[in-house]
């Protein structure tokens, strides 16, 4: 996994008072000591603890001179011996009293900042900001000529690195351009994965394919012309490799029609959904999955990225609607080790398909609109899916379910025969032991075993790790809610993406402490903003950017309907010390 640095953040809290925050890594013992460092202009280092810190990797510095440069560092302490100094953060001079980083963005006209991922671009141990500049964009059900969908790639302080152009042969909208940012080949800097078409122009400037081609039809959809899966330097956005996509179009109408199975959509509605991944579907090494279909036929293409070639590993086609198999995807995915035997799983809603590309069972629940995957019952053994479904036809299924990631047993279900579009399963009640679900139309708060345990939330979004103790909060809009709280936090003159799904451009653990940050654009599309908490917290865990479940679910957070990240334990109130991650670093 990624060798990161110690992310040491810093951010001035006004009044002399400034939040100190930085990682514990995945790769270090638990109980490692730690010595914090100020330099205040051209000061000598001043040690900031009197003993060494054992608790949380935070720290409030008090009665400093914000009015001068401030330096922060940590150090590592071993009995008597100090390590060598972290990589500093600088506060500048009379930095504003702000909970977050700014990075100038240069927007092209008209489009608007969306979706973000992030990766280790250039190997220094620190996230590069890679952002989705959209601009008009379509359903699939809709018709019109969309604009050409712009990704851009950005330093923490706001250096731009590259901008890629698909072309007009990509249509803008939620279901075509699933992007991938993730080293692949394990050599430490990360790459950038989409699918292309001729037209599409990297960030040196060079075309792929045809630059002339247009096969936009008199509705605006893209039915025609071949289709390109590309690998890009992370760091540069130069095109490495390209190759034609799997799987191609086909039979239009062999990709599910209305009622799920039925193949009589050509249109595109259904053949052009498209979802995308990384796993470790050998333990080692983390390999891209391309997908396309969930309503009927669904095909998932495994590729490796190694030594500067790409190759397919495998490629899971169910074929028809006959196959059980068919018709089992949501507009999310995710991944996880559900059998525990080091390799990944790709959990493709109602169904999962094995690290061979072999399906390992399907549920036969069907499409869905939100999916989670944890230990959300840490009093049952290994990892738990919940998920919500849409009920296309009158059909005995249920409207919300939790099923066994292992073995696909259903464990509970509920409202049946019921379109439910929204559901959210985490530990936001501490009085509660394990994690909760709610959705719409849950009529309340449930538990892991299905017991109904309190009131609805106040939102069925988003979950965030913000304020100091283990339980999750409720991220919606531009604000963080706690549950029985009320209001925590709001993003002034920010706004959250997608519409009524109101979700962030990115939430993760970035930097600092294990708490999660937030990332927002600004209403005027000019900056986006990584908010980051400021509330103490003696909670201790190792980033949870080094627990591999969590990492990939940063990865996927921007494909489809965006949903928020897990990690492969249960962290919540009453958690166990979680297992140390089996991971390298490189």
């Amino acid at each position: 996994m990624e060798n990161l640095n110690r992310g040491v953040i810093a951010i001035n809290q006004g009044g002399g008072k400034v939040f100190v925050s930085w990682r514990l890594l995945g790769t270090e013992p638990a109980d490692t000591k730690f010595n914090l460092y100020r330099i205040t202009g051209k000061a000598k280092p001043a040690k900031l603890n009197k003993e060494a810190l054992t608790k949380g990797t935070n720290f409030i510095d008090e009665k400093v001179d914000t009015t001068q440069v401030n330096t922060y560092f940590v150090k590592t302490v071993s009995g008597k011996i100090e390590g060598k100094a972290s990589d500093s953060f600088v506060l500048a001079a009379n930095a504003p009293a702000q909970n977050y980083l700014s990075i100038p963005l240069q927007t092209p006209e008209r489009y608007t900042p969306n979706d973000v991922s992030v990766g280790d671009l250039d190997g220094d141990g620190v996230y590069e900001i890679i952002v989705h500049q959209a601009g008009i964009g379509k359903d699939n059900s809709q018709k019109g000529i969309t604009d050409e969908p712009i990704f851009e790639a950005y330093k923490l302080d706001g250096t731009f690195l590259w901008r890629i152009n698909l072309g007009k042969n990509i249509r803008e909208g939620a279901h075509y351009t699933q992007f991938m940012v993730y080293d692949l080949d394990g050599d430490g800097k990360a790459e950038f994965a989409c699918k292309t078409a001729d037209g599409t122009t990297d960030g040196k400037g060079k075309v792929i394919g045809d630059a002339k081609a247009d096969y936009r039809n008199a509705d605006g959809k893209i039915l025609d012309g071949p289709e390109f899966f590309t690998i890009f330097d992370g760091l540069t956005g130069e095109a490495l490799a390209t190759t034609d996509y799997i799987p191609a179009r086909g039979d239009l109408g062999g990709w599910g029609g209305k009622g799920g199975n039925g193949g009589n959509d050509k249109s595109g509605n259904r053949s052009d959904r498209f979802l995308a991944c990384v796993a470790y579907l050998d333990g080692k090494l983390p390999s891209v999955i391309m997908c396309r279909g969930y309503y009927g036929r669904t095909v998932l293409a495994a590729w490796d990225w190694r030594g500067g070639k790409l190759s397919s590993r495998w490629v899971f086609d169910s074929k028809d609607g006959d196959n059980p198999f068919s018709g089992q995807g949501y507009h999310n995915l995710t991944v996880a080790d559900v059998d525990a035997d080091g390799k990944d799983e790709i959990v493709y809603g109602s169904m999962v398909v094995d690290d061979n590309g072999k399906g390992l069972f399907t549920t036969g629940l069907r499409h869905g609109d939100a999916l989670h995957v944890s230990d959300l019952d840490p009093s049952r053994p290994g990892l738990e899916v919940f998920g919500v479904h849409e009920i296309e036809v009158k059909a005995e299924r249920p409207g919300a379910a939790l099923y066994d990631a292992k073995t696909g047993e259903i464990i509970w279900r509920k409202n049946e025969g019921q379109d439910v579009g929204r559901g959210v399963a985490e530990d936001i009640d501490p009085s509660n032991e394990g994690a909760e679900m709610w959705w719409s139309g849950s009529g309340g708060l449930f538990n892991a075993k299905g017991d109904r345990i309190g009131d609805n939330p106040s939102s069925t979004n988003f979950v965030i790790w913000w304020d100091g103790d283990l339980s999750r909060e409720l991220l919606d809009g531009n604000h963080i809610d706690k549950y029985k709280v009320g209001r925590l936090f709001t993003a002034e003159n920010c706004s959250s993406n997608n519409g009524t799904k109101s979700n962030p451009a990115l939430s993760a653990d970035l930097f600092g402490d294990w708490r999660e940050e937030v990332i927002f654009k600004t209403n005027d599309k000019k900056e986006l903003r990584i908010f980051s908490t400021t509330i103490p917290t003696e909670h201790r865990l190792p980033t949870l950017m080094h627990d591999p479940q969590y990492r990939l679910s940063i990865a996927w957070q921007n494909v489809g309907y965006n949903q928020p990240p897990h990690t492969s334990y249960f962290l919540g109130t009453g958690m166990k010390t979680p297992p140390k991650a089996n991971i390298t670093v490189k």
